[in-house]
């Protein structure tokens, strides 16, 4: 079945980075569109950016682009995101999907931008 599992989250600073990473096994990682999501506190889910099956395309949220970027290693079925520039604002659990299939997000990861 699609397994999906988030990693790399935790407690930085402002204007600090993080890097996440999703793990994916169950499907033909290379064969779909991939995406992440946030979920703030009190907040509904969010949609952050999107990669191509071959990573090629990306796209982004306005509030993030310039300050993170979508990757992945269809090699290594996993999928990235590194965040630069981090704000208080982007304190979430942060989520990996494919894209079309919602059910398939995995647990999620928190990320908590604080001084």
């Amino acid at each position: 079945q699609v397994q999906l599992v988030e990693s790399g989250g935790g407690l930085v600073q402002p204007g600090g980075s993080l890097r996440l990473s999703c793990a994916a096994s169950g499907f033909t990682f290379s064969s779909y569109f991939m995406k992440w999501v946030r979920q703030a506190p009190g907040k509904g889910l969010e949609w952050v950016s999107t990669i191509s099956n071959g990573g090629y395309s990306t796209s982004y949220t306005d509030s993030v682009k310039g300050r993170f970027t979508i990757s992945r290693d269809n090699a290594k079925n996993t999928l990235y995101l590194q965040m630069n520039s981090l704000k208080p604002e982007d304190t979430a659990v942060y989520y990996c999907e494919r894209s079309g299939s919602p059910a398939s997000r995995g647990q999620g990861t928190q990320v908590t931008v604080s001084s």
